[in-house]
C-alpha cells in the first residue's frame, strides 16, 4: 500500500479540495474481508489512496484484538481500531489497549440463565478481557476453525476471568430467532446483537460499536457528520445512526440494508473500493 491504512485525519486533501469525509470506518467479516478473509488489491489501493489524501480509516470490528491483530499486522495498520464490539479502542502501532469494558459476569449468568429458561440449552463460548484474551469454546458451540480458541472443560471457566462478551448458539433457532428470544427474555441485563452467521452475542447493557467509534472519533479530532461507514451486519446498525453515511454491502442481513444511505457491491465484489473511489476520486 503506498500509505498505512489508520493515518491521522485532519490534512487538507492532496488536491486542494476539501475531503468528503474525513474518516473511513470499516466493519471486516463480510465488508472489507472477502469470503476467503483476504482484502483484495482493490480495497487496498482504494483505502491507501483515502489516506494519502489525508482522511483516516478505522477498523471497527466486532472481533477481540487478538482475532483482529493479524488482519491489522496483513494491512500495515497502526492507528486505532475498535475491536469487540466497541469494547476495546486499540492502538495498533503502540500495541496498547486505549479503552477496554468489560461485561459484568453476574449480570452475564442471570442473563444465560434467563434465556436457557426460555428457549432451553444453549451453546457457549465466551471472549476474555484484554490483549491477549483468549476464545473459550464450550460443548457443542461451532467456531470458525481458522481462529485460535480454548475449550472448556467445565463451563465454571467462564467466570474466572473477565470477560468481554459471551457467544450464544441455539440447535433448533436461527440467528434472528435466537438474538429476538435472548433480547426479550434478558434484553434488561445485557445487550444483544447479531454479528454474522452463528454468532449471536451477548454484550455490557448500552454497549455498541457506535460507543467505540464515537471515542475513537474524538480522539481523531472527527465527528460523525464527517464519518462514512461500511458494514453488513445488524451489530453496525448503531455505527449507521452514528455516521454521517452508512453504506451497507450487497450481501448484507435485510435489517441493515433497511436503515442505509446505500447498498453497495458485496464483499467479494469490492464494494468498498467502488463507494470509496467514486466518492474520494476528485482528492485521492
Amino acid at each position: 500500500m503506498s500509505a498505512p491504512t489508520g493515518s491521522a485525519a485532519g490534512r487538507p486533501a492532496a488536491s486542494g479540495r476539501p475531503l468528503p469525509y474525513r474518516l473511513v470506518a470499516t466493519d471486516l467479516d463480510g465488508t472489507l474481508l472477502r469470503s476467503d478473509n483476504t482484502v483484495s488489491r482493490s480495497s487496498r489501493d482504494a483505502l491507501a489512496a483515502v489516506t494519502a489524501a489525508g482522511a483516516a480509516h478505522l477498523i471497527v470490528t466486532g472481533r477481540s484484538v487478538p482475532w483482529t491483530r493479524h488482519v491489522l499486522d496483513d494491512l500495515g495498520y497502526r492507528g486505532l481500531a475498535v475491536c469487540g464490539q466497541g469494547a476495546q479502542v486499540y492502538d495498533a502501532g503502540a500495541h496498547r489497549l486505549l479503552t477496554s469494558v468489560t461485561l459484568d459476569r453476574q449480570l452475564a449468568g442471570l442473563a444465560l440463565a434467563k434465556i436457557e429458561a426460555e428457549v432451553g440449552p444453549v451453546a457457549i463460548a465466551a471472549s476474555r478481557d484484554g490483549l491477549s484474551g483468549e476464545v473459550l469454546v464450550g460443548e457443542g458451540y461451532v467456531y470458525h476453525p481458522e481462529l485460535p480458541v480454548i475449550h472448556m472443560a467445565d463451563t465454571t471457566e467462564l467466570w474466572a476471568e473477565p470477560i468481554n462478551k459471551i457467544y450464544i448458539q441455539h440447535r433448533g433457532l436461527g440467528d434472528d430467532g435466537l438474538a429476538r428470544a435472548a433480547q426479550a427474555a434478558a434484553g434488561d441485563l445485557v445487550g444483544v446483537t447479531m454479528a454474522g452467521e452463528g454468532i449471536v452475542e451477548l454484550l455490557p447493557l448500552g454497549l455498541t460499536k457506535a460507543t467505540g467509534l464515537s471515542l475513537a472519533a474524538r480522539r481523531l479530532g472527527v465527528t460523525a457528520a464527517e464519518t462514512i461507514a461500511f458494514g453488513d451486519m445488524p451489530n453496525d446498525v448503531p455505527m449507521f445512526a452514528w455516521a454521517g453515511y452508512g453504506v451497507a454491502m450487497a450481501n448484507a442481513h435485510p435489517d441493515l440494508k433497511a436503515v442505509a444511505d446505500e447498498v453497495t457491491l458485496s464483499n467479494d465484489e469490492d464494494g468498498i473500493a467502488v463507494v470509496l473511489e467514486r466518492v474520494f476520486g476528485a482528492v485521492a
